[in-house]
Parts: C-alpha cells; sequence; structure tokens
C-alpha cells in the first residue's frame, strides 16, 4: 500500500512543474524590468514555501505601480513549482512573468539556468534595472547577465549575521529597510 501511495504521488505531481514562459520583446516606451529571486528573498526561508517576507509585497508592487516587467525567477524542486501561482495569489504579489528550471541540468546550476532566463530578457530589449536575491547564486546570475552592481540587492536570509557573499550593492535584512532605495529607482528610472 505504502508502494501505491508513492507511485500516486510521484504519478500526480509529474504535471506539478509550471510550464516554460517565453520571454516576449519589450515595448519601446517602457523596456524597464527588474528581477526577484523567490524562495529566501520573497519568502522568510529558502524552504518556507509558502511564507511572505514582511514587505516584499509592497516592495515588488512599487515596481509593478511604476510600470515595470516584475521577473520573478525560481530554482525550485518540481514537485513544488505549481504553488508558486497559489503563493502569489493568496499574498498579493503583483503580475509578473514566473520563471522556474525544467531540466536537471537547470536545477544542478541555479546561476546558469538564471543567467540564461537574464540574457533572453536582454536579447529581447528589456533593461535590467535592479534585481533581489538572497544567494551567491543569485549575485552571480545577475552579474554574468550584466546587471549593474549597484543595482543588486542582497537580502540577509533569516538568523544568519551577513547577507551571502557576492557582486552587491547593499545587503538588507528585511524589505521595508529597502523602500526608500526602490522610491529612488523607480523616480530615477533610466
Amino acid at each position: 500500500m505504502r508502494l501505491f501511495a508513492i507511485l500516486f504521488s510521484l504519478c500526480f505531481c509529474a504535471g506539478c512543474t509550471l510550464p516554460a514562459n517565453d520571454v516576449a520583446p519589450a515595448p519601446p516606451a517602457h523596456p524597464l524590468a527588474v528581477v526577484f529571486d523567490i524562495d529566501g528573498t520573497l519568502t522568510t526561508k529558502v524552504h518556507a514555501l509558502l511564507s511572505t517576507r514582511e514587505g516584499a509585497v509592497a516592495a515588488v508592487q512599487a515596481y509593478a505601480d511604476a510600470g515595470f516587467r516584475v521577473i520573478y525567477l525560481s530554482a525550485r524542486h518540481p514537485l513544488f513549482q505549481w504553488q508558486i501561482p497559489v503563493w502569489q495569489e493568496r499574498h498579493g504579489f503583483p503580475a509578473g512573468e514566473v520563471h522556474v528550471t525544467q531540466t536537471r541540468e537547470q536545477r544542478s546550476d541555479h546561476a546558469a539556468f538564471k543567467r540564461g532566463v537574464l540574457a533572453e530578457y536582454r536579447e529581447q530589449g528589456w533593461i535590467l534595472v535592479a534585481a533581489y536575491g538572497d544567494s551567491s547564486t543569485d549575485f552571480q546570475a545577475y552579474a554574468d547577465a550584466g546587471v549593474e552592481t549597484d543595482h543588486v540587492f542582497a537580502l540577509r536570509r533569516e538568523g544568519a549575521p551577513d547577507c551571502e557573499p557576492g557582486a552587491w550593492a547593499q545587503c538588507f535584512a528585511n524589505w521595508p529597510e529597502q523602500m526608500q532605495t526602490i522610491g529612488r529607482l523607480v523616480r530615477d528610472r533610466p
């Protein structure tokens, strides 16, 4: 019976992977985009899949309200990807493009996966104005994708004394600390 339950779960979750999103060309009038890692950046912990950091929704909404394309990135395991849209809707995150790993290779190299997605955006004419993350792989991907280091922001993981190492401009403990910087970036957009 236990074997049956495991097989049923695996078959049921085989369709849990979110589909790949195509990257649309940037509109010439407003080609600005902002990038958010999900797990550990917008959620309270890397493995707290349904939680939300205080102020995260307001931070993303500030960019969306200013007309920025919101890009969400996650290297979350396929068994848990289906929860992302449910989580976004439950907490009121603004619409945006969600990109998740599709292959084993992408899941084995998070930085390469995120770098590849962001390269597609740049090829389609998007200007990556700012990027947020909580891990060294996020910061590596952002640097490789050409996001200016002074527009890369790190969020300190819950309970950690410092942000993960990498090329970032500022380390923040939480989203409310970041709102003044977001206001400046929205106001001074290219």
